[in-house]
């Protein structure tokens, strides 16, 4: 999965179906610790509060390898939480009405990790996104899953600056390198190198 895509796809069960083994109230609702396994196999087990999943709590997609162990409010991912995706990536951070919200990290299958802020399952504002292959950096600001505005990414041996539009480095740039401390400005689109690419196909 990529970390644009929409957790709707990961949508857990109504709280009213399947059988329930735990704490009620006055009510009959689910209120208080429980079970519950759905008709579909999945398995949420944690805090209820008045019928609704409220609080910590473990959820288990059984056709899939996902799972989500966090805060829940009125049956929604809100809080801190860890989401395993089916492909392996994970993420780890806030929710908010159970989208990817506040500061979190998401490591991608490939081993690339996102640190920063999200909005709406996107990311969005400061970030720094790690490329595991060659270790290479980018610290920039995100809007809506693209890296736009001033942006820096360091390799191993200079870093370049940039002003970042439609999520690539654009001219005029710096380069600056790590063992002299010597910088150059850019006027050579050629000499930008390869694009900047990162998870999420933005």
């Amino acid at each position: 999965m990529s970390d644009t895509e929409s957790e709707s796809e990961f949508r857990e069960e109504g709280p009213s179906i399947g059988v329930y083994e735990g704490e009620r109230n006055e009510a009959k609702e689910r209120h208080g610790k429980g079970k519950n396994i759905f008709p579909n196999g999945d398995i949420f087990e944690g805090n209820y509060l008045n019928g609704a999943r409220n609080g910590y709590g473990t959820y288990k997609w059984k056709d899939s390898r996902a799972r989500y162990q966090g805060e829940y409010k009125d049956n929604l991912r809100e809080g801190e939480g860890d989401f395993v995706y089916p492909d392996g990536s994970r993420y780890t951070g806030h929710f908010e009405q159970g989208k990817r919200h506040g500061k979190g990290t998401y490591v991608y299958p490939n081993g690339d990790v996102y640190t920063g802020e999200w909005q709406g399952d996107r990311k969005h504002g400061k970030g720094i996104y790690t490329y595991s292959t060659i270790g290479s950096k980018l610290d920039a600001t995100w809007v809506e899953g693209v890296v736009s505005g001033v942006g820096k990414v360091t390799h191993a041996d200079h870093t370049l600056q940039a002003t970042f539009v439609n999520g690539q480095p654009d001219l005029p740039a710096s380069v600056t390198f790590t063992s002299t401390g010597w910088s150059n400005q850019i006027e050579d689109r050629g000499l930008l190198g390869r694009g900047v690419t990162v998870g999420g196909d933005e």
